[in-house]
Formats: C-alpha cells, structure tokens, sequence
C-alpha cells in the first residue's frame, strides 16, 4: 500500500468529491504531519513551529466549520502505532462532521476560510483526508 501525504486534493478527488450524493453527513478523519517550522507562502518571517501555525488554523477554522453546521469530533496526538506497519507516523488524528460535502464546499470556498488556510498551509508537511460515512454495522 503506498501512502502519500498532501496539502490539496488532485483534479479527480476534488471532481469526485462534487458528484454523487452531496446532501449525506460525512466525517472527515484527518491524519496530520507537520513540518518542523512553518513556512509562510508570503514568506513572512516566523518563529512559529509547523505545529503551531498549524494550531492557528485549527481555532479558526472552529468558526467557520460551526458556520456550515459542523462540528468538530475529535482531536488528539498521535502516540504509537497498535496495529499495522507505515514508514512514518502522523503527528495527530482530528475528525470534523460536515452536515454534507455541499457544506463542506461552501466551508473551503468561503474567502475567511481561505485566510484562515494560510496557517494551514504554512504548519502541515501533509495529510490523508479520509471521508467516511455511517455504516450499518454501528447502528443501534
């Protein structure tokens, strides 16, 4: 299995993400690797270590996540590997819920959002987004 982190979707993802059934919930679980120091796309100096520009974008993007009718789930530091073997570990697992990829869109199109995404930018080396949606098997 190859595993590959990245900052954006490719042409397909992101076509593939606009099809099909745009009104569902969705979990987005995000597997985040960070650079060692953040590098602003500005190239504004900083100090800043990548986690922490990252850390930035994640109490702005609260805002705009709760505007679109999200929530965040969950958010934590990557501490070991139980099960499985990859090359490199990420450094933390968060898990937002989207009312819908229709909200998610408006959420990533909305120009605050992108201010708020240069921090983002700027502190990740890289990431997996893995959409997930309710499964029959977890149902009561």
């Amino acid at each position: 299995m190859k595993v590959e982190n990245k900052l954006h979707p490719d042409s397909d993802q992101m076509q593939g993400f606009q099809e099909g059934d745009l009104d569902t919930p969705i979990f987005m679980v995000n597997l985040l690797k960070f650079k060692d120091k953040a590098e602003y796309g500005d190239g504004r100096e900083t100090e800043a270590s990548g986690a922490e520009a990252y850390g930035i974008y994640g109490k702005e993007v609260q805002a705009h996540i709760e505007k679109v009718g999200g929530k965040r789930v969950f958010g934590g530091n990557v501490s070991r590997l139980m099960l499985g073997e990859v090359e490199e570990l990420w450094d933390m697992v968060a898990i937002v819920m989207h009312p819908s990829r229709k909200a998610m869109l408006a959420m990533i199109q909305d120009a605050a959002y992108q201010a708020s995404a240069i921090h983002r930018t700027a502190g990740l080396a890289g990431q997996l987004n893995i959409e997930v949606k309710g499964c029959s098997f977890f149902e009561e």
